[in-house]
């Protein structure tokens, strides 16, 4: 699974990486540079209904005909095939049956903005925390995701929301000891991914692991399981890398950037403020 994630790029990084324009919506109250995006936060994304801008939307699914509220942060890309989660497998893909998500990954695909993830090992899960990011450097990226609406019947509120899709696990997510990574889509494949009319069978072709090496982690403290902590203090390493690497290192990329600050003890959001705007 996905279940917590970072996004801390400015607009401005976004829209020039993603060629799109923040909607008024978005500029109004734009999300919070986040080191620990948790279900609930609102984080940024693009969708096929509106492939030129960028909103913002709730981590945490909620289907529009569902009688009440969920916060499924992952759609399974094999629905119940591939039960013991083989990094091979190359089979059906089960997410287009499953009542949950199967009118959503047909029309309401988006792309999930982020510069890193975190997972931790599938037995001791955020217990053993590490940072997952491109060993290439480059950031944000795109993690395939659907949306949809969901209308709260007693008070009429309308929440928009989306789910990170989840594959195989490649090289990086095995030796963290996890079974399952998030579908990163390449630059190429994004508009794509997002297009509505795209055919189903390109759809599910781009549902693979991204291939090996492309991934690097490394150990950080446990404090990350707190939703309300953030600040890159969080991000910063407590061990070596699992594959070596001697050029690229996260926490002082984004440090240097201006997010250099103490770990904040509460609730997201507040005291952030204009933070967005000295990033990058």
């Amino acid at each position: 699974m996905c279940g917590r994630y970072v996004t801390v790029t400015s607009v401005e990084a976004i829209e020039k990486r993603f060629q799109v324009t923040a909607s008024s919506d978005y500029t109004e109250a734009p999300p919070p540079p986040n080191t620990n995006v948790s279900h609930g936060d609102l984080a940024p994304i693009v969708t096929g209904d509106q492939p030129d801008a960028l909103q913002a939307m709730q981590f945490g699914f909620t289907p529009s005909w569902a009688k009440k509220q969920f916060y499924m942060i992952n759609a399974r890309s094999e629905g119940d095939h591939n039960a013991d989660n083989e990094p091979g497998y190359r089979g059906a893909m089960g997410i287009l049956q499953k009542p949950m998500f199967r009118q959503s990954i047909r029309t309401r695909r988006c792309l999930v903005i982020a510069d890193a993830f975190i997972e931790g090992p599938q037995r001791e899960k955020l217990a053993k925390p590490y940072v997952v990011y491109a060993r290439d450097g480059q950031r944000p990226f795109a993690l395939a995701g659907i949306w949809d609406e969901w209308t709260d019947k007693s008070s009429g509120e309308l929440i928009r929301s989306f789910a990170i899709i989840t594959t195989t696990a490649c090289d990086a997510l095995q030796a963290i000891g996890h079974h399952r990574s998030p579908v990163i889509l390449n630059p190429e494949d994004e508009r794509a991914w997002v297009n509505p009319v795209t055919a189903l069978g390109e759809v599910t072709s781009l549902l693979r692991p991204i291939p090996d090496g492309t991934l690097n982690a490394y150990p950080i403290h446990t404090d990350i399981k707190n939703p309300r902590l953030n600040g890159t203090t969080l991000l910063q390493p407590t061990g070596q890398r699992i594959f070596p690497e001697y050029d690229f290192d996260l926490h002082q990329s984004l440090s240097m950037f201006g997010m250099g600050e103490s770990k904040t003890r509460q609730r997201r959001g507040s005291g952030t403020g204009d933070a967005q705007s000295s990033l990058f």
